[in-house]
Parts: structure tokens; sequence; C-alpha cells
């Protein structure tokens, strides 16, 4: 059997900030949200 799996860009690339902005911040989590703030804001 084989099995799909999508990789997440890593937390703080600028991929992964991209993500989330695109996200509904309504959808993100506590941690999601501090880690947008700690690597896409504040740099």
């Amino acid at each position: 059997m084989l099995s799909l799996t999508a990789c997440a860009p890593e937390v703080g690339s600028e991929a992964w900030c991209k993500q989330m902005k695109e996200k509904q911040s309504g959808d993100w989590t506590a941690n999601e949200a501090a880690d947008y703030a700690k690597h896409c804001v504040f740099k």
C-alpha cells in the first residue's frame, strides 16, 4: 500500500510564512500565530 503525504514547509521559512499568510487567521493555532509573529513579522 502506498500513501501520499504532503511535505509541509519548515516553520519560519519563506514558504511557510506565505502559506500562513494565505490561511484564514481564524484557523491558526496559538502556536502558529506565535511562530508567524516571531518568524514572519519580527524578523
